[in-house]
């Protein structure tokens, strides 16, 4: 094996994510890793993953199969991302995010969107924890819930996603397209807003997902946000989601203007390359296990970049609790309502049968 397993940042209910080092380049990347015999859904994410390529959409690195511990490995390689997730940046900036900062990275995230949707692509599982943030600001990661998506033609996948973040129609298990992401993106906006959850007062994932599908009533927009993001969030929480409106048109709301990146001469200040150590940011550290690597040393960066000047307009009033754990799974069949031994935050799988 050309490279070198550094200690764990990641884990789920099958896949480990771990920091790794290139023995030729000595590049750092993430690398995520499952027994090759229950490596489907993480070959199903390298085969989509691939085939991306958009700066708001977390690098493909490559893949590779190992034997480890007497075991075989399938090993997916991405960009490794310093700061770690956007759930991680909210910790950090004390709880919850101004509305500058909360503007920057949702017109990156959308942006990410834009380009999956225009290639046919769901990404199907969008919150704070699939957000990875670095020095250039937020890339979309964590594909093991997309999908293909084809107008014409019904799909035989299963519907999955996080419970918390599920659209009406997906909660329902009826439909699951880019409009979901939308949704899925707006409840993220509030998680970035509050702290919190897009939806309280709900005790197990079942009566989640049977008020989500069933109450008619969409997350509650917090009345001390500005006229244009309460606008902007109304136009991603719009329950029927035909009514819903795309990343194409959000990107064009008012609420981004200030926002907007893509011709700033100030911001290709910051867009460096891969990040030479892993020690200077504790990434994912809240699912993360401790560790070291060897031969790795810690840099400090003293240059400021507009994101870290953005960051410093955060308040740090107001903390959270949180538990975030990811890619457990259950199943039901269609139009059955279960109650499943899982938190509202993991992600599911609803089978179509």
């Amino acid at each position: 094996m050309d490279w070198t397993r550094g200690h764990t940042i990641g884990h789920g209910s099958s896949a480990v994510v771990s920091v790794a080092k290139s023995r030729l380049s000595s590049e750092i990347f993430a690398v995520k890793s499952v027994a090759l015999l229950k490596s489907q859904l993480l070959q199903k994410e390298q085969k989509i993953l691939s085939k991306l390529s958009s700066p708001y959409i977390v690098s493909y690195k490559g893949f590779d199969v190992t034997k480890e511990n007497d075991k075989l490995m399938f090993n997916l390689m991405m960009e490794y991302m310093s700061d770690g997730t956007l759930t991680d940046e909210i910790r950090k900036l004390g709880g919850r995010i101004n509305e500058p900062l909360i503007g920057y990275y949702t017109k990156q995230i959308l942006q990410g969107l834009e380009y999956l949707h225009s290639s046919g692509i769901a990404h199907c599982d969008i919150k704070g924890q699939n957000i990875l943030v670095g020095k250039t600001g937020a890339k979309i990661a964590d594909f093991g819930c997309a999908r293909l998506v084809d107008p014409a033609a019904a799909s035989s996948e299963p519907i999955g996603g996080t419970p918390m973040f599920m659209a009406p129609e997906v909660a329902r298990g009826k439909e699951q397209g880019c409009p979901a992401d939308i949704w899925a993106l707006g409840c993220t906006i509030i998680e970035m807003v509050t702290g919190g959850s897009p939806w309280t007062n709900v005790s197990t994932a079942a009566s989640l997902l049977y008020r989500i599908a069933f109450s008619g009533q969409s997350p509650e927009i917090p009345k001390f946000l500005s006229s244009q993001a309460k606008d902007f969030l109304s136009k991603c929480l719009r329950r029927d989601p035909k009514e819903r409106w795309t990343a194409k048109e959000l990107l064009r709301h008012p609420f981004l203007e200030e926002h907007s990146n893509s011709n700033s001469e100030e911001n290709q200040d910051f867009v460096t390359s891969s990040p030479t150590s892993i020690l200077d940011q504790d990434i994912w550290n809240s699912v993360g296990e401790s560790g070291t690597m060897d031969s790795i040393t810690q840099t400090v960066s003293s240059v400021e970049s507009p994101l870290q000047r953005v960051r410093e307009l955060s308040s740090n009033s107001g903390e959270s609790e949180w538990r975030w754990d990811d890619d457990q799974s259950w199943t039901t069949s269609k139009d059955q309502i279960p109650r499943p031994a899982v938190d509202s935050y993991d992600s599911i799988t609803l089978s179509m049968n």
